[in-house]
Formats: structure tokens, sequence, C-alpha cells
């Protein structure tokens, strides 16, 4: 194996790492304080006008239904769609929106070129002359490809150019912001370029995935393939060491803070864990809080006031 090839496998490798110890820090957090946010889309019946089980006459004696199919459709909406951002800041989504679904397709192309090393390991070639189903793997990827790299460049740029050009979001970036966009932007123009002029129907690339999978040393690939893999690389390794791993923590927002409405019966495992949070010192301070405080003071203190 080559150097190239050891920086790819390191890099897979600490970006599995940081996923997985922020995915256990995230399900090892404290519970959340649960300000009952509504609507909560698995609320049947109730989610569309914002009610909950809390409305039900004696509600702790009825059993709960839920339903999965619309938290599932408002999951798709919000990942895929980027709901959120669309209905509070439209400008935002307009380079958001390209910028993430380009890294899926971005994702989906690097499943595909997986997918067509493991077949040419069997001596399938993957081409656009194939069999009817290598022919579709095979413009699938080149789809996928490009669709996502233009999309994800483009997503960048404007979103470089929103933070740049916004007073208000000026004040919100850091410079590890601005570079991590810019990362962005020159990763896709320079794959962009490298399969463009010398890998056009990603054999190459593909070749390379297969050495990779076989463990075995790749060919000779040409200047800019080889900077294009130590680019993808990089940002592989990169992404989840910075906050751009966002992605990770989606579940557990959701699901274990904005969602999250187990019933809080006298005596259940829940009180007890939320007694103790009530115990826990506040930790900052504002002109109608007092940091010195737990939260179980605060909150009877506001009680008080009322």
């Amino acid at each position: 194996m080559v150097a190239i090839q050891y920086l790819t496998i390191i890099s897979v490798v600490v970006a599995f790492a940081a996923m997985i110890i922020k995915a256990l820090r995230y399900a090892t957090a404290p519970q959340s304080m649960r300000w009952e946010l509504y609507p909560v889309p698995h609320e049947k019946g109730k989610a569309e006008y914002g009610g909950s089980y809390l409305e039900e006459l004696n509600w702790w004696t009825k059993p709960r239904h839920k339903d999965l199919f619309n938290e599932l459709k408002e999951m798709a909406a919000e990942v895929i769609l980027l709901k959120g951002v669309f209905n509070h800041n439209k400008r935002a989504w307009c380079s958001s929106w390209p910028f993430h679904f380009g890294l899926y397709l971005c994702i989906g192309w690097l499943v595909l070129l997986l997918v067509g090393a493991i077949a040419e390991s069997t001596d399938v070639r993957v081409t656009a002359y194939g069999g009817t189903v290598w022919q579709v793997l095979y413009y699938l990827t080149a789809g996928f490809g490009y669709a996502g790299l233009v999309l994800s460049g483009v997503g960048a740029l404007g979103l470089l150019i929103w933070r740049s050009s916004d007073a208000a979001m000026r004040k919100f970036s850091s410079p590890i912001d601005y570079f991590n966009l810019v990362f962005f932007v020159v990763v896709a123009v320079v794959t962009l370029a490298a399969h463009l002029t010398a890998d056009p129907g990603h054999a190459a690339m593909r070749s390379y995935v297969h050495a990779m999978i076989t463990l075995v040393p790749v060919r000779e690939v040409g200047t800019l393939l080889m900077l294009e893999i130590v680019l993808i690389s990089l940002l592989i390794m990169w992404i989840p060491l910075t906050r751009m791993s966002h992605f990770v923590a989606k579940y557990f927002l959701y699901h274990s803070v904005r969602w999250e409405d187990e019933p809080n019966k006298r005596g259940s495992k829940l009180e007890k864990v939320l007694l103790g949070q009530l115990g826990r010192k506040i930790g900052w301070g504002a002109p109608h809080i007092d940091s010195e405080k737990t939260w179980g003071e605060a909150v009877t203190e506001d009680i008080k006031h009322e």
C-alpha cells in the first residue's frame, strides 16, 4: 500500500471514532429540562393543532397513542428539505439546501463507488456498455457524483457569500466557519476538474476504492486525481472534528429534547432524574437570572414573584 491509501484509512477511522464519541457524549448528557415544546409530531391526532396528551382528562390513566409515520414524515422534511431553515430564513435556505442535498448525493456517490468496486472484484465491468444492471450503476454513480459536487460546491459558495455579506451573520461567524466553506468549494472544484478531464466515467476512482477494500497497492493515478483523493480524505476526517458534524446531534436534539414528552409520573425513574437536574447550578448569568442559584431555586423564585 502507498501513503495515499494510508491517509484514506486514517481519515475513515478518525471520522468514525469522532462520530461515535460525539454520539456517546450526547446519549449520556444530562436529561433535558423539558420545557414542554409543542407540537410533537408523534402525538396522534393532536400534532396538527399543537395539542398533547396532557389536555386529556385524567391523562395518566389512559394509554398513549403515538404516530410513528407522522414523526418519520416530519424528520424527512427536516433532514431532506431543511424545513426549519426554509420557514425561518429563506435566504439562508437558498444556499443551505443545495449544499446539504449535494452532500447527501456525494455520500451516495461514495456508496455507489463502493458497490461498483465490490462488483468489479467478481470480474464484472461497471461500464456504459455492460449489462443492464451495471449500466444503471454506472450512470447512477456519474449522476450522483456530478450533481452532488455541483450542488454542494454552489451551496457552499452561496453560504460563504451570505456569511460575508450579511451584517448580522458576520457577528456570529468565526474564521473557522469561512475556512470550512472555502474547503468545501475547493474540494468540489478540484474533484469536478479531475473527473471531467481525467476520469469522466469514475473508473479510476472505482479502481482506487477497489484497491482499498482488497488492501492492494493502488495503480498510478494522475496529479488531479491524487489531489482529489487527498482532499476528500482530509475532508472526511475534518468534518466530524468540527461543528459541521451537527448531523450526529440531530437524533438526540429531536428525540431527547424537542420531542421527548414521556409522562413525568410520581415515583417514576424520570421524576428522580429531573429532581436531580433541578439541583444543578445554572452556570450562566443574565439580568433576570442568578448564576449562583440552582434551577430548582430559580423556578421556585419565579413562581413566588407571579
